[in-house]
């Protein structure tokens, strides 16, 4: 039986070197793994089902942007 808490998706993301470098900074000041910071970023994001749909693609990246700040 599979742990359903652990089932993966592989995903890939393509960041600017910029970006790339600020995440390494920040994971090797923290001691954590890229996969776990990106990991809890997402698990921040504040959406409803309901609202879901109405968001735009653009506003995720915004808030993603706003919570990396």
């Amino acid at each position: 039986m599979v742990n359903k808490k652990w089932a993966v998706k592989r995903l890939t993301v393509n960041l600017t070197s910029t970006e790339r470098q600020k995440l390494s900074q920040y994971c090797a000041k923290t001691g954590r793994p890229m996969n776990d910071v990106i990991r809890e970023l997402l698990r921040s994001l504040k959406v409803d089902r309901d609202e879901a749909s109405e968001i735009s693609p653009d506003s995720k990246v915004s808030e993603l942007a706003r919570l990396q700040k």
